[in-house]
This record gives structure tokens, C-alpha cells and sequence, in this order.
């Protein structure tokens, strides 16, 4: 293996070290209504993220709520020496994907029939320290 490709190897290893990731499947929400609270806290930081989560009454926030809260204590697996407050956690990103359609169908008149797609969403949430999302920045 030639330096530079394990330099880059190494200093991989030491940002997945920094970050941590959770994800929902299938979460029988419309992926249009989760991606509105997703887009609200993307880049927040966690403890800003957690209260505007806490405190809204959208239906999506309990389950975003939770997952922050699963990549929290996966973060913390990682880092176990480490403080969450002394670390400056973000949410780095947060990608919310349509899931599988659950298709029924809903009487209409003259003995017709329409369609009712059921969504759901797959949602991805990564979170790691403010320092390495500036550095990777930059570089």
C-alpha cells in the first residue's frame, strides 16, 4: 500500500472514530413531512436539536427525538472517555428516503375505485464534533 493511500486510510479511521451514525426504516410517516423537521435541525447542534425536537408539535419530532437519542449512545460506545458536552456534537447529516408504499384502495363513486399510497421513509442521521466537520471542510 502506497503512503498516501494509507495516510488517507488512517486519517479515515480517526473521523468514523469521531462520528456516529442511527438509522429508522421503514417509519410509516410521508418522507415529504419527516424531511421538514430533518431540514429544521440539520447542522444544529445536539443539544439545541434535542430541545427543538422536544418541543414541537409535529409527529415526526418524537421519532427523530429517538433517533438522535440511538446515535447519541452509539457515539458514546465509540467515545468512551469522552464528554458529549466538551466534545460540541452536531448533527453532520441527515438524509430522509422514501421507504416502501403500502397501496390500498379507497371506494369512490359509481363503483369506481382510487388509490391509497401509504408512505413510509427511511431516515439516516449522522452526528460527530464541530472540529472535524470544519476540518473536512476545508480540506
Amino acid at each position: 500500500m502506497g503512503s498516501r493511500k494509507k495516510n488517507s486510510a488512517e486519517a479515515r479511521k480517526v473521523a468514523r472514530k469521531t462520528e456516529a451514525m442511527a438509522s429508522l426504516n421503514n417509519c410509516p410517516t410521508s418522507p415529504r413531512k419527516m424531511r421538514l423537521m430533518a431540514d429544521l435541525i440539520r447542522g444544529m447542534e445536539v443539544e439545541k436539536a434535542m430541545f427543538v425536537l422536544k418541543y414541537s408539535p409535529k409527529e415526526a419530532s418524537n421519532r427523530l427525538e429517538k433517533l438522535l437519542l440511538s446515535a447519541l449512545s452509539n457515539w458514546q460506545a465509540k467515545n468512551e472517555g469522552a464528554r458529549m458536552e466538551e466534545s460540541h456534537l452536531v448533527i453532520q447529516t441527515i438524509m430522509v428516503d422514501g421507504g416502501r408504499m403500502l397501496k390500498r384502495i379507497s371506494p369512490a363513486p359509481q363503483g369506481r375505485a382510487h388509490r391509497v399510497r401509504k408512505r413510509s421513509n427511511h431516515v439516516t442521521m449522522v452526528i460527530g464534533s464541530k472540529e472535524v466537520m470544519t476540518e473536512n471542510a476545508q480540506a
